[in-house]
């Protein structure tokens, strides 16, 4: 059995969840999230936690059960604390700008690079070479840091580029020169 799966999700204070047959609603302080879950999950929720259970040892069944459990209890963190991720400008002359609620990369490119967010998804600009993403939902905070990230991928003779922070760039050597 699914040591994640089996897990109860605790809910806490000012965290309500309606389930309606497949869709899930998590509300808290933070906002709403809502997600369809596969119809075979059974899904138990009282006042205080949710436990999410599979009816067989089916391959199908065994997959979903921890990865149920995952997203939901994703969904009550996230409408309760929010998710963030971090990424760092490495190069001279790198930098980015926050215009109302766009943010502006001057990375290397003849032209500066402007990027919308998505609903739910706030930028900072804490410095020109820092960028964070805030918002409730993981999976959505996640896809636009990778997007951002794909503006400018680090690259690995100079580590220049866009990356996340704490990220290792595995680096390469150089052109190695005649011998004489």
């Amino acid at each position: 059995m699914s040591r994640i799966g089996r897990k109860p999700i605790q809910v806490p204070n000012g965290v309500t969840i309606n389930l309606d047959n497949t869709v899930i609603t998590v509300k808290g302080p933070k906002g709403t999230l809502s997600r369809e879950i596969h119809k075979e999950m059974k899904v138990n929720v009282t006042e205080t936690e949710i436990l999410v259970e599979r009816p067989s040892d089916n391959k199908l069944h065994r997959s979903l059960h921890g990865t149920t459990r995952s997203i939901i209890a994703n969904m009550v963190s996230g409408v309760t604390e929010g998710f963030s991720k971090n990424l760092e400008l490495v190069g001279v002359g790198y930098r980015a700008s926050k215009t109302g609620d766009k943010i502006t990369l001057n990375v290397g490119y003849s032209h500066p690079v402007e990027i919308t967010p998505d609903s739910g998804i706030e930028f900072d600009v804490p410095a020109n070479t820092k960028i964070t993403v805030r918002g409730i939902d993981k999976e959505l905070v996640g896809a636009t840091a990778a997007k951002i990230r794909s503006v400018r991928e680090p690259e690995p003779y100079k580590g220049k580029g866009i990356k996340y922070e704490g990220e290792r760039i595995i680096r390469k050597e150089g052109k190695a020169g005649k011998k004489k």
